[in-house]
Protein backbone atom coordinates (compact mmCIF):
# COMPACT_ATOMS: atom_id res chain seq x y z
CA UNK A 1 0.00 0.00 0.00
CA UNK A 2 2.89 2.60 -1.09
CA UNK A 3 3.24 4.64 -3.24
CA UNK A 4 6.45 4.98 -5.46
CA UNK A 5 9.07 6.41 -4.01
CA UNK A 6 9.34 9.61 -6.70
CA UNK A 7 5.86 10.64 -4.96
CA UNK A 8 7.45 10.73 -1.20
CA UNK A 9 7.77 14.25 -0.30
CA UNK A 10 5.93 15.78 -2.94
CA UNK A 11 2.93 17.91 -2.03
CA UNK A 12 -0.09 18.72 -4.13
CA UNK A 13 -0.47 22.05 -6.11
CA UNK A 14 -2.11 24.14 -3.91
CA UNK A 15 -4.78 26.82 -5.39
CA UNK A 16 -5.88 29.90 -4.11
CA UNK A 17 -8.53 29.82 -1.02
CA UNK A 18 -11.52 29.96 -2.19
CA UNK A 19 -13.69 33.20 -2.31
CA UNK A 20 -16.60 31.05 0.06
CA UNK A 21 -14.35 29.85 2.01
CA UNK A 22 -12.45 33.20 3.28
CA UNK A 23 -16.37 34.79 4.09
CA UNK A 24 -16.84 32.03 6.11
CA UNK A 25 -13.49 31.66 8.18
CA UNK A 26 -13.40 35.53 8.29
CA UNK A 27 -16.85 36.64 8.49
CA UNK A 28 -16.84 38.97 5.25
CA UNK A 29 -19.09 39.85 2.56
CA UNK A 30 -17.19 40.72 -0.16
CA UNK A 31 -13.97 39.03 -1.02
CA UNK A 32 -11.96 39.47 -3.63
CA UNK A 33 -10.11 36.51 -5.56
CA UNK A 34 -6.69 37.95 -6.98
CA UNK A 35 -4.66 34.59 -6.87
CA UNK A 36 -4.99 32.29 -9.67
CA UNK A 37 -4.32 34.81 -12.55
CA UNK A 38 -7.93 34.41 -13.51
CA UNK A 39 -9.69 36.77 -16.36
CA UNK A 40 -11.92 39.08 -14.10
CA UNK A 41 -14.19 39.86 -17.18
CA UNK A 42 -15.16 36.55 -17.46
CA UNK A 43 -14.99 35.23 -21.04
CA UNK A 44 -16.73 35.94 -24.05
CA UNK A 45 -20.49 35.73 -24.57
CA UNK A 46 -20.12 33.65 -27.27
CA UNK A 47 -18.47 31.02 -25.23
CA UNK A 48 -21.32 31.42 -22.81
CA UNK A 49 -23.52 30.57 -25.25
CA UNK A 50 -21.91 27.55 -26.66
CA UNK A 51 -21.78 26.02 -22.95
CA UNK A 52 -25.53 26.51 -22.55
CA UNK A 53 -26.13 24.90 -26.11
CA UNK A 54 -23.73 21.87 -25.39
CA UNK A 55 -25.70 21.05 -22.00
CA UNK A 56 -28.58 19.08 -23.43
CA UNK A 57 -25.75 16.55 -24.65
CA UNK A 58 -23.99 15.90 -21.24
CA UNK A 59 -24.87 12.54 -21.35
CA UNK A 60 -23.01 11.79 -24.49
CA UNK A 61 -19.23 11.14 -24.48
CA UNK A 62 -16.87 14.08 -25.82
CA UNK A 63 -15.22 13.93 -29.27
CA UNK A 64 -12.18 12.77 -27.93
CA UNK A 65 -10.18 13.67 -30.57
CA UNK A 66 -11.60 17.24 -30.49
CA UNK A 67 -12.15 17.45 -34.40
CA UNK A 68 -13.81 20.10 -34.97
CA UNK A 69 -11.68 22.97 -32.62
CA UNK A 70 -8.58 21.05 -33.48
CA UNK A 71 -9.54 22.03 -37.26
CA UNK A 72 -10.20 25.85 -36.19
CA UNK A 73 -6.90 26.07 -34.28
CA UNK A 74 -5.18 24.74 -36.84
CA UNK A 75 -6.78 27.24 -39.30
CA UNK A 76 -6.07 29.92 -37.32
CA UNK A 77 -2.31 28.77 -36.20
CA UNK A 78 -1.30 27.63 -40.38
CA UNK A 79 -0.50 24.23 -39.07
CA UNK A 80 -1.52 20.94 -39.64
CA UNK A 81 -3.88 19.34 -37.61
CA UNK A 82 -1.77 16.66 -36.26
CA UNK A 83 0.67 18.46 -35.00
CA UNK A 84 -1.69 19.16 -32.35
CA UNK A 85 -2.07 17.90 -29.13
CA UNK A 86 -5.14 19.03 -26.83
CA UNK A 87 -5.38 19.14 -23.02
CA UNK A 88 -7.10 19.54 -19.53
CA UNK A 89 -5.40 22.00 -19.28
CA UNK A 90 -2.09 23.27 -21.14
CA UNK A 91 -0.92 21.42 -17.27
CA UNK A 92 -1.91 17.86 -18.66
CA UNK A 93 0.37 18.63 -21.93
CA UNK A 94 3.38 18.91 -20.01
CA UNK A 95 2.20 15.81 -17.96
CA UNK A 96 2.09 14.27 -21.29
CA UNK A 97 5.07 15.07 -22.27
CA UNK A 98 6.89 14.01 -18.84
CA UNK A 99 5.03 10.51 -19.06
CA UNK A 100 6.02 9.91 -22.57
CA UNK A 101 9.97 11.22 -22.36
CA UNK A 102 11.48 10.60 -18.88
CA UNK A 103 12.57 8.13 -16.70
CA UNK A 104 14.99 7.39 -13.73
CA UNK A 105 18.29 8.85 -14.91
CA UNK A 106 16.97 11.62 -17.63
CA UNK A 107 17.49 15.00 -16.70
CA UNK A 108 15.20 18.58 -17.51
CA UNK A 109 16.59 22.14 -17.17
CA UNK A 110 14.38 24.78 -16.18
CA UNK A 111 14.29 28.52 -14.58
CA UNK A 112 13.94 28.39 -10.98
CA UNK A 113 11.31 30.40 -9.78
CA UNK A 114 8.66 29.29 -12.25
CA UNK A 115 5.52 27.61 -12.95
CA UNK A 116 6.16 24.83 -10.29
CA UNK A 117 4.31 22.04 -12.91
CA UNK A 118 7.78 21.39 -14.70
CA UNK A 119 9.44 19.95 -11.95
CA UNK A 120 6.58 18.49 -9.96
CA UNK A 121 6.01 16.07 -13.06
CA UNK A 122 9.26 15.35 -13.89
CA UNK A 123 10.20 14.14 -10.49
CA UNK A 124 7.11 11.62 -10.41
CA UNK A 125 8.74 9.83 -13.85
CA UNK A 126 12.12 9.66 -11.60
CA UNK A 127 13.60 12.53 -13.54
CA UNK A 128 16.44 14.56 -12.12
CA UNK A 129 15.19 18.54 -12.30
CA UNK A 130 18.37 20.54 -13.50
CA UNK A 131 17.53 24.43 -11.87
CA UNK A 132 19.42 27.92 -13.23
CA UNK A 133 18.66 30.46 -10.96
CA UNK A 134 16.76 33.80 -12.77
CA UNK A 135 18.06 36.46 -13.04
CA UNK A 136 17.06 40.31 -12.14
CA UNK A 137 13.08 37.95 -12.94
CA UNK A 138 14.50 36.31 -16.38
CA UNK A 139 15.42 33.33 -17.70
CA UNK A 140 19.53 32.77 -17.78
CA UNK A 141 19.57 30.90 -21.01
CA UNK A 142 23.10 30.90 -21.05
CA UNK A 143 23.65 29.25 -17.84
CA UNK A 144 20.63 26.82 -18.94
CA UNK A 145 22.22 26.21 -22.45
CA UNK A 146 25.26 24.62 -19.96
CA UNK A 147 23.15 22.78 -17.94
CA UNK A 148 21.88 20.72 -20.72
CA UNK A 149 24.06 17.13 -21.01
CA UNK A 150 23.76 13.60 -22.65
CA UNK A 151 20.48 12.85 -20.46
CA UNK A 152 18.60 15.70 -20.80
CA UNK A 153 15.26 15.03 -22.36
CA UNK A 154 13.69 18.94 -22.08
CA UNK A 155 14.08 22.38 -21.25
CA UNK A 156 11.32 24.18 -20.31
CA UNK A 157 10.85 27.93 -21.08
CA UNK A 158 7.85 29.86 -19.76
CA UNK A 159 7.58 33.08 -21.72
CA UNK A 160 5.92 35.04 -20.29
CA UNK A 161 7.67 34.20 -16.77
CA UNK A 162 5.06 32.97 -13.83
CA UNK A 163 5.80 34.25 -11.74
CA UNK A 164 8.05 37.29 -12.46
CA UNK A 165 5.92 37.94 -15.93
CA UNK A 166 9.20 39.27 -17.18
CA UNK A 167 9.09 37.80 -21.03
CA UNK A 168 12.09 36.75 -23.42
CA UNK A 169 12.81 38.68 -26.65
CA UNK A 170 12.88 37.09 -30.11
CA UNK A 171 16.32 37.17 -30.65
CA UNK A 172 17.61 35.37 -27.07
CA UNK A 173 15.20 33.21 -27.61
CA UNK A 174 16.16 32.27 -30.95
CA UNK A 175 19.46 32.06 -30.17
CA UNK A 176 18.97 29.76 -27.53
CA UNK A 177 16.77 27.50 -29.70
CA UNK A 178 19.87 27.14 -31.96
CA UNK A 179 22.20 25.80 -29.32
CA UNK A 180 20.19 23.41 -27.94
CA UNK A 181 21.19 20.03 -29.25
CA UNK A 182 18.42 18.90 -31.57
CA UNK A 183 17.37 15.71 -29.58
CA UNK A 184 16.36 17.77 -26.51
CA UNK A 185 13.08 19.45 -26.14
CA UNK A 186 12.36 23.15 -25.93
CA UNK A 187 9.14 23.36 -24.39
CA UNK A 188 8.07 27.22 -25.26
CA UNK A 189 5.28 27.70 -22.22
CA UNK A 190 3.41 30.81 -23.71
CA UNK A 191 -0.38 30.27 -21.30
CA UNK A 192 -0.05 34.39 -20.77
CA UNK A 193 0.57 34.98 -24.53
CA UNK A 194 -2.73 37.08 -25.42
CA UNK A 195 -1.94 39.52 -22.92
CA UNK A 196 1.98 40.61 -24.23
CA UNK A 197 2.72 43.70 -25.36
CA UNK A 198 6.28 43.50 -26.12
CA UNK A 199 7.65 44.42 -29.18
CA UNK A 200 10.21 41.69 -29.58
CA UNK A 201 8.13 39.15 -28.32
CA UNK A 202 8.87 35.94 -30.63
CA UNK A 203 6.33 34.21 -33.17
CA UNK A 204 7.35 30.81 -32.18
CA UNK A 205 4.89 28.67 -34.26
CA UNK A 206 6.93 29.86 -37.81
CA UNK A 207 9.76 28.40 -35.82
CA UNK A 208 7.79 24.58 -36.38
CA UNK A 209 9.09 24.36 -40.03
CA UNK A 210 12.53 24.76 -39.07
CA UNK A 211 13.12 23.06 -35.43
CA UNK A 212 11.39 19.64 -34.93
CA UNK A 213 12.35 19.50 -31.50
CA UNK A 214 10.52 22.88 -30.39
CA UNK A 215 7.05 22.70 -28.79
CA UNK A 216 4.78 25.44 -27.79
CA UNK A 217 2.11 25.51 -25.25
CA UNK A 218 -0.90 28.08 -25.20
CA UNK A 219 -4.00 27.33 -23.43
CA UNK A 220 -7.89 28.60 -22.92
CA UNK A 221 -7.59 29.60 -19.08
CA UNK A 222 -6.37 32.99 -18.82
CA UNK A 223 -7.05 35.83 -21.56
CA UNK A 224 -9.91 33.42 -23.11
CA UNK A 225 -11.83 33.35 -19.10
CA UNK A 226 -12.33 29.54 -19.48
CA UNK A 227 -10.06 28.81 -16.52
CA UNK A 228 -12.52 26.21 -15.03
CA UNK A 229 -13.10 24.50 -18.01
CA UNK A 230 -9.68 23.48 -18.46
CA UNK A 231 -8.96 23.12 -21.76
CA UNK A 232 -5.30 24.05 -23.26
CA UNK A 233 -3.19 22.22 -26.34
CA UNK A 234 0.66 21.39 -27.54
CA UNK A 235 1.78 22.19 -31.02
CA UNK A 236 5.34 20.80 -32.56
CA UNK A 237 6.49 18.64 -35.15
CA UNK A 238 3.56 16.42 -36.67
CA UNK A 239 5.25 12.85 -36.05
CA UNK A 240 6.19 13.86 -32.60
CA UNK A 241 3.13 15.02 -31.74
CA UNK A 242 1.76 11.76 -32.99
CA UNK A 243 3.85 9.55 -30.86
CA UNK A 244 2.96 11.67 -27.43
CA UNK A 245 -1.02 11.01 -28.29
CA UNK A 246 -0.96 7.20 -26.75
CA UNK A 247 0.18 8.99 -23.46
CA UNK A 248 -2.97 11.13 -23.78
CA UNK A 249 -6.05 9.99 -21.80
CA UNK A 250 -9.13 8.96 -23.95
CA UNK A 251 -11.97 11.56 -23.61
CA UNK A 252 -9.65 14.22 -21.59
CA UNK A 253 -11.24 17.55 -22.62
CA UNK A 254 -15.10 17.92 -22.68
CA UNK A 255 -17.33 18.44 -25.19
CA UNK A 256 -18.40 21.96 -23.13
CA UNK A 257 -14.46 23.07 -22.92
CA UNK A 258 -14.09 22.25 -26.42
CA UNK A 259 -17.27 23.87 -27.89
CA UNK A 260 -16.41 27.17 -25.33
CA UNK A 261 -12.98 27.02 -26.77
CA UNK A 262 -14.42 26.97 -30.31
CA UNK A 263 -16.85 30.04 -29.94
CA UNK A 264 -14.01 32.10 -27.66
CA UNK A 265 -11.90 32.16 -30.78
CA UNK A 266 -14.44 34.09 -32.65
CA UNK A 267 -14.51 36.94 -30.00
CA UNK A 268 -11.12 38.91 -30.94
CA UNK A 269 -13.00 41.88 -29.70
CA UNK A 270 -13.51 40.81 -26.60
CA UNK A 271 -9.72 39.35 -26.25
CA UNK A 272 -8.21 42.84 -27.10
CA UNK A 273 -10.88 44.63 -24.84
CA UNK A 274 -8.78 42.50 -21.95
CA UNK A 275 -5.87 43.00 -23.36
CA UNK A 276 -6.33 46.66 -23.36
CA UNK A 277 -7.72 47.02 -19.53
CA UNK A 278 -4.76 44.28 -18.18
CA UNK A 279 -2.45 46.34 -19.50
CA UNK A 280 -4.39 49.51 -17.87
CA UNK A 281 -4.18 47.45 -14.78
CA UNK A 282 -0.56 46.69 -14.83
CA UNK A 283 0.40 50.37 -15.35
CA UNK A 284 -1.58 51.09 -11.95
CA UNK A 285 0.42 48.47 -9.99
CA UNK A 286 3.54 50.21 -11.55
CA UNK A 287 2.90 53.83 -10.40
CA UNK A 288 2.28 52.53 -7.04
CA UNK A 289 5.35 51.06 -6.94
CA UNK A 290 6.90 54.04 -8.10
CA UNK A 291 5.68 56.34 -5.82
CA UNK A 292 6.44 54.23 -2.87
CA UNK A 293 9.93 53.16 -4.62
CA UNK A 294 8.83 49.08 -4.30
CA UNK A 295 10.62 46.84 -6.50
CA UNK A 296 8.40 45.25 -9.22
CA UNK A 297 9.06 42.82 -12.44
CA UNK A 298 8.08 44.46 -15.71
CA UNK A 299 5.34 41.98 -16.63
CA UNK A 300 3.82 41.05 -19.63
CA UNK A 301 0.91 38.54 -18.11
CA UNK A 302 -2.15 39.49 -16.52
CA UNK A 303 -0.12 39.61 -12.90
CA UNK A 304 2.42 41.25 -11.14
CA UNK A 305 4.81 40.69 -8.36
CA UNK A 306 5.38 43.59 -6.13
CA UNK A 307 7.98 43.31 -3.51
CA UNK A 308 6.75 44.92 -0.29
CA UNK A 309 9.84 44.72 2.32
CA UNK A 310 8.00 42.61 4.44
CA UNK A 311 7.22 38.85 4.91
CA UNK A 312 4.85 37.87 2.35
CA UNK A 313 3.03 36.35 4.95
CA UNK A 314 2.27 39.33 6.80
CA UNK A 315 0.81 40.97 3.23
CA UNK A 316 -1.25 37.81 2.21
CA UNK A 317 -2.56 37.95 6.11
CA UNK A 318 -3.66 41.85 5.91
CA UNK A 319 -4.95 41.28 2.35
CA UNK A 320 -7.34 38.64 3.01
CA UNK A 321 -8.39 40.17 6.26
CA UNK A 322 -9.97 42.49 4.31
CA UNK A 323 -11.08 40.95 1.43
CA UNK A 324 -8.57 40.04 -0.90
CA UNK A 325 -7.38 37.07 -1.83
CA UNK A 326 -3.38 36.92 -3.83
CA UNK A 327 -0.48 34.84 -3.79
CA UNK A 328 2.32 34.77 -0.77
CA UNK A 329 5.62 35.18 -2.66
CA UNK A 330 6.91 32.79 0.23
CA UNK A 331 5.38 29.73 -1.96
CA UNK A 332 6.85 31.26 -5.41
CA UNK A 333 10.86 31.77 -4.14
CA UNK A 334 10.22 35.83 -2.95
CA UNK A 335 9.67 35.89 0.39
CA UNK A 336 9.04 39.63 0.48
CA UNK A 337 6.32 39.48 -2.33
CA UNK A 338 3.50 38.64 -3.50
CA UNK A 339 1.97 37.96 -6.56
CA UNK A 340 -1.10 39.94 -7.41
CA UNK A 341 -3.89 39.06 -10.36
CA UNK A 342 -4.44 42.03 -12.38
CA UNK A 343 -8.37 42.62 -11.43
CA UNK A 344 -11.05 45.16 -12.87
CA UNK A 345 -10.01 48.82 -12.46
CA UNK A 346 -12.13 49.44 -9.18
CA UNK A 347 -10.43 46.11 -7.75
CA UNK A 348 -7.19 47.38 -8.72
CA UNK A 349 -8.17 50.52 -7.06
CA UNK A 350 -9.32 48.88 -3.79
CA UNK A 351 -6.50 46.53 -3.34
CA UNK A 352 -3.88 49.37 -4.16
CA UNK A 353 -5.59 51.21 -1.32
CA UNK A 354 -5.21 48.66 1.11
CA UNK A 355 -1.55 48.63 0.13
CA UNK A 356 -1.02 52.04 0.52
CA UNK A 357 -1.73 51.68 4.03
CA UNK A 358 0.31 48.76 4.60
CA UNK A 359 3.25 50.72 3.09
CA UNK A 360 2.25 53.83 5.14
CA UNK A 361 2.02 51.72 8.53
CA UNK A 362 -1.47 52.13 8.90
Amino acid sequence: MEVKQTLRGLTPYQPGKPVDEVKRELGLEKVVKLASNENPYGCSPLAKKAIEDVLSDVAVYPDGYAQKLRTKVANRLEVNEKQLLFGNGSDEVILILCRALLSKGDNIVTATPTFPQYRHNAIIEGAEVKEVPLVNGEHDLDKMREAIDERTKIVFVCNPNNPTGNSIGEKPFLDFLKSVPEDVVVVSDEAYKEYVTAEDYPETVPLLKEYSNLLILRTFSKAYGLASLRIGYGVGNEAFMQSLDPAREPFNTSAIAQSAAYYALDDDDFLLECKQKNREGIRMFEQFCDEHNLHYYPSQGNFVLLDLNVSGSVTFDRLIRAGYIVRNGEALGFPTSVRITVGSKEQNEEIINELTKLVSGR
